[in-house]
């Protein structure tokens, strides 16, 4: 850019080419960058973009069993969702309605979701093929995997069958319905001893969490559990008083500290009228997923287990006590509780014994 003085006034020009010859030839285009400038006006003071509002999270905090061992068993878990996110979200907790403490922080959203219908009972302990599970996500998406990855524990879900009472679910196959809506199949059923919460049927609507990085373990002590807290959740940089935070009562159960449903009941008809009945232990222990071990560890401080003898609905008899998996029913305590030998079927309710009394309960007639 050049200026050239033509009659007292300086006009510019942008060269646009030189070329040396004998002489030296210039070709400039006249340029008069006045003609692009705004329009003379007060000067504007310079402004930032539209503050975030933040609304109420979506929250899930639930009992579930332990997920890992990098938390204490008896802990609760917790997931939340906002849009936009918070950034980082704070869970505050008090005995009463004021006086409200952070307990732990959440640096990523949960991924939330709805059973689009209901989702019907089916087996446990191998892959379940008859059932699909139909999910409306609210954020989130997933994709398949193999059948040993889900084994490890991706793709689980926890699904509230009933208020406070989850099912984990594995899932291999994942293909997107339309937007938003999942269909997932080859499923695992009642994972981390969570057959007892398996519905028939969970109903459409019912919350489904992704158990991924976003549930996080909630860092109660040992002598939280089993009372009623208050709790607010909501972004770290608004008070705890805040009324866009999500406010709840919960008390956590310490689900991780409940043995698993016995197995494999058996009944042997013996001479003279006795009955054998005898069973296996599961365990809570991660360290029962070791396949070289001839025996999976306890996982409770003493073995106990507790049987029902039910006729009808009604119990007739309870033993207590019973520190290794059999039980003989003599002939003398049928004809005490039917009046009679038992020569038909026989219901039991079958359970071990953990911190928190009786764990998951095995309802079989055999």
């Amino acid at each position: 850019m050049i200026l050239l003085n033509h009659d007292n006034r300086l006009i510019e020009f942008a060269l646009t080419s030189i070329t040396d010859g004998a002489g030296r030839r210039v070709e400039a285009r006249r340029s008069d960058r006045a003609i692009y400038d705004l329009a003379p006006g007060s000067d504007r003071g310079a402004t930032s973009g539209a503050k975030a509002v933040y609304g109420p999270p979506l929250v899930a905090l639930m009992n579930l069993p332990q997920l890992s061992e990098d938390f204490p068993d008896w802990q609760p878990y917790a997931a939340a969702h906002a849009a936009p996110w918070y950034g980082t979200a704070a869970v505050w907790r008090s005995a009463s309605t004021d006086g409200f403490a952070v307990l732990t922080t959440f640096s990523r959203p949960g991924w939330f979701g709805t059973l689009a219908f209901p989702f019907y009972a089916g087996p446990t302990n191998r892959f379940d093929r008859g059932n699909e599970l139909w999910v409306d996500m609210i954020a989130g998406q997933f994709a398949s995997v193999s059948d040993a990855a889900v084994f490890s524990g991706m793709n689980w879900l926890a699904i509230e069958t009933t208020p406070d009472l989850w099912e984990i679910v594995g899932f291999a196959t994942a293909s997107l319905q339309s937007p938003g809506r999942w269909r997932l199949t080859r499923l695992l059923r009642g994972l981390l001893g969570t057959e007892d919460a398996i519905a028939n049927p969970a109903p459409a609507g019912a919350r489904v969490v992704v158990l991924d990085g976003g549930v996080k373990a909630l860092p109660i002590g040992s002598a939280d559990y089993g009372a009623a807290w208050n709790w607010r959740i909501g972004a770290l940089s608004k008070p705890a008083g805040d009324p866009a935070n999500f406010a709840v009562s919960f008390a956590p159960s310490a689900r991780g500290l409940r043995p698993w449903r016995p197995c494999h009941a058996r009944r042997e008809n013996l001479p003279g009228g006795d009955i054998a009945l005898s069973w296996t232990r599961r365990t809570r222990a991660f360290a029962g997923d070791n396949w070289a071990l001839t025996e999976v560890p306890l996982g409770e401080a003493a073995e106990g287990y507790e049987i029902d003898i039910l006729n009808g609905a009604v119990v007739v008899r309870t033993v207590s006590g019973l520190t290794s998996p059999a039980f003989t029913y003599t002939a003398a305590m049928q004809v005490a509780d039917f009046g009679a030998a038992v020569s038909g079927f026989l219901s039991l309710r079958i359970a071990q014994i953990g911190a928190l009394s009786r764990g998951a309960i095995l309802d079989i007639t055999l």
